[in-house]
């Protein structure tokens, strides 16, 4: 890791690295990212520095989504220029804000980073692991699909997240990620989210549906993150490029997304 100072960031005195999160989904328009930034901002709220690492490389968004302009991105990291300590970037203040948060951008528009090789995945994956002594929680939004790069990330993981929908093909996207992780021998079992659901009620549904086939199939259990019920002040706030609880502090979205990060801090 390079000499340069983490923005935010105290001496390295924690007794354990912080665990990485990989938020998955086997298919894309589930809100995966949009899902990703929230738990960071309620992860940051709840008093825990956290790292957000846009992990599609060739196709990535968070940046936008956020309406932040980093200075330096993975790109310039898998390019060799930089490390990846010297790509942070603060969002909302950075760690130790209300809500603030450090961001490694992915690089907008660039195809061609989809398709690097698997070690220089590795060699993120091994920077990830000398900056987790700095945060609480690292969470890795990965790109859409099961492509070998979105599958290297996942197992880097500590805990998978698993965002879905009740839509039968997020469904069974979602189930084949878990089926080629278990396949490739992946010690996991993941929590899954159900975003977009008509009520908390019929996500829970949703998930016990989805576990039991993971248990019948493959012996797996996954665990109930929680459902995010369907607000019409989600698009609203990623079209005007302002996180949610910053644009409409009391909506119901956001209210699930704060019993998502309880759960996980409990498991």
């Amino acid at each position: 890791m390079s000499g340069a100072a983490l923005p935010n960031t105290p001496p390295l005195s924690r007794t354990r690295a912080a665990p990485i999160f990989a938020v998955a989904s086997g298919k894309g328009g589930v809100g995966k990212t949009w899902l990703s930034t929230m738990l960071s901002i309620a992860f940051g709220r709840a008093g825990q520095r956290t790292l957000l690492v846009d992990c599609d490389l060739g196709l990535a968004n968070i940046d936008v989504q956020l309406g932040v302009r980093p200075t330096a991105d993975v790109h310039s990291v898998v390019r060799g220029f930089l490390e990846l300590d010297s790509a942070v970037t603060p969002v909302m203040g950075g760690p130790g804000r209300n809500g603030g948060f450090d961001l490694i951008a992915g690089h907008s528009g660039s195809g061609a980073l989809g398709a690097i090789k698997l070690e220089e995945v590795a060699r993120i994956a091994t920077g990830l692991t000398k900056l987790a002594p700095h945060y609480d929680r690292i969470i890795l939004d990965l790109a859409a699909g099961i492509d070998p790069n979105v599958l290297r990330f996942a197992r880097a993981a500590d805990r998978l997240i698993l965002v879905t929908t009740e839509e039968p093909t997020a469904l069974t996207d979602a189930y084949a990620m878990v089926k080629l992780l278990h396949l490739q021998g992946a010690k996991i079992e993941p929590w899954v989210i159900v975003n977009m659901a008509e009520s908390r009620s019929r996500g829970r549904r949703v998930f016990d549906q989805f576990a039991m086939a993971c248990n019948e199939y493959l012996g797996l259990k996954p665990k109930f993150a929680g459902a995010i019920c369907r607000d019409p002040k989600v698009p609203d706030s990623i079209r005007a490029q302002t996180p949610l609880p910053v644009r409409h502090p009391q909506s119901q979205a956001y209210e699930d997304v704060i019993r998502i990060v309880e759960a996980l801090n409990a498991g």
